[in-house]
């Protein structure tokens, strides 16, 4: 399995990914902006600080003027970049995925890394082909002025009792005193940096992950629950009642926002996003635009579309006044919107229609049964609408469903949404039952409440 995804570079540390591959990396990055400057980052995980200091020696063999920003959450890194004024940037770390791996996001210039990039990266790393020059090097500590932004841009109006879970992640540097500036009271759960995340996996998505939180809000009576991905740039929450909340419904609130805030506005959604979020962002009179799902897709259509607002259902939203997506900045807005509406979060949640949905499913195969089953859906599903905006997609008169290839992970993802339980076993009877019977069993348990 190649460590070079479509849109980052990670791998298992040791196995796919080791400090020679870092330096080759750093010295291939350092060559393609042609020495220039850059932010380096780097997240909790064990393995981060050698990779980032081979890295670093990578870069400054190109001439590159570095600026090291220590260990953050990676919206701080983005943050930096743009303050900063650099030419780009490189967070040393794997996001959500378990703990043995690690990985490099990696900005090139003010868009969003695209495929090529990543390919003209490898490409480089094994040919060799680097320029050199003598790099100059600083730390800065780039954490004041990103306090100073928030303070512009939210609210002190903090009246929430709050669990934050950092699940022992990069947020845990700052998501609590974060909570606690805008006022509001905090109960930390894994707020301490250890990088093999000892409590829970680092991905906040799969709700099976925030047993703890959703256990530790309802014990204490708290408002609400939010938890962070590994490295802080993704945010999901828990409701008052410990229940999990899909990430299209707290997309759904922050598009009320800022449609009003702004009267009218493009917004960027998830393509396998929930049917709510078209029809509710058309209703606020915005201009729902889907993207294929990745964080670098979702970012450039946001940029170039102009966009107010975007939203992915593994939890990353974007904003207008930042330029790109933070988890941090996106709990403390939300929490002031709650605020604001005056009304438990439970209550708004149950106001808010929810569609018979699966969550994001994730089937672990081999390449070429990835492509097999793609195939196999696009030939059953030939006499429905078929779309390809991220992998195939069908949409049949009561449902559809979408199977796609993970830019992340070695995986297919599968959706499905329909009106009733009955019309999603009609539609996975059609398409799985007869060569993917696990797969039509995953998607029915799924769709199963306790």
């Amino acid at each position: 399995m190649s460590m070079y995804k479509e849109c980052d570079i990670r791998g298992v540390y040791q196995e796919e990914l080791k400090e020679a591959d870092a330096l080759l990396i750093g010295k291939a990055v350092g060559t393609i902006l042609k020495g220039g400057s850059l932010v380096v980052a780097g997240d909790a995980r064990y393995s981060t600080e050698s990779l980032k200091k081979t890295l670093i020696e990578g870069l400054l063999s190109t001439g590159a003027h570095v600026v090291d920003i220590g260990m953050t959450p990676t919206p701080l890194l983005y943050f930096a970049k743009k303050k900063l004024a650099l030419d780009g940037g490189v967070m040393v770390t794997a996001s959500h995925n378990p703990a043995q791996y690690n990985g490099f996001k990696i900005s090139l210039g003010d868009s969003p890394i695209e495929p090529k990039d990543i390919a003209q990266i490898e490409t480089l790393a094994n040919s060799e082909e680097f320029i050199s020059g003598t790099g100059t090097y600083e730390f800065l500590d780039i954490t004041d002025s990103y306090l100073s932004m928030i303070d512009e841009n939210i609210l002190k109006s903090g009246t929430l009792k709050v669990v934050v879970d950092c699940g022992n992640g990069a947020a845990s540097i700052l998501a609590p005193v974060l909570l606690e500036r805008m006022g509001h009271t905090v109960i930390p759960l894994f707020c301490e940096c250890e990088g093999h995340f000892p409590n829970r996996n680092p991905n906040p998505s799969v709700e099976k992950h925030l047993s703890a939180l959703k256990e530790a809000v309802t014990i204490h009576q708290a408002d609400v629950g939010i938890a962070f991905d590994g490295d802080g740039d993704r945010v999901i929450f828990v409701d008052n009642k410990g229940r999990f909340c899909e990430s299209e419904a707290i997309f759904v609130l922050l598009c009320d926002y800022y449609l009003e805030k702004e009267a009218h506005g493009k917004i960027v959604y998830d393509g396998k996003s929930s049917s709510i979020v078209n029809k509710h962002i058309t209703h606020r009179k915005g201009i729902p635009i889907p993207e294929r799902s990745g964080h670098a897709f979702i970012k450039k259509r946001f940029l170039m579309e102009e966009a107010i607002l975007a939203g992915e259902v593994s939890g990353h939203f974007f904003f207008k006044e930042l330029g790109h997506d933070d988890g941090l900045f996106g709990a403390l807005k939300f929490l002031q919107i709650l605020v604001e509406r005056g009304e438990s979060l439970s209550a708004i949640m149950d106001k808010i229609e929810k569609p018979l949905i699966t969550p994001d499913i994730r089937i672990y195969i081999d390449e070429d049964e990835r492509e097999a089953i793609l195939s196999h859906v696009e030939q059953l599903g030939s006499s429905y609408t078929l779309s390809y905006l991220d992998g195939v997609r069908v949409d049949y008169p009561k449902g559809w469903v979408v199977v796609r290839k993970s830019v992340t992970e070695p995986c297919v993802t599968l959706r499905l949404e329909a009106n009733s339980y009955e019309d999603a076993v009609d539609i996975t009877e059609h398409l799985f039952k007869e060569k993917y019977p696990e797969v039509e069993e995953l998607i029915l348990m799924s769709l199963k409440k306790d």
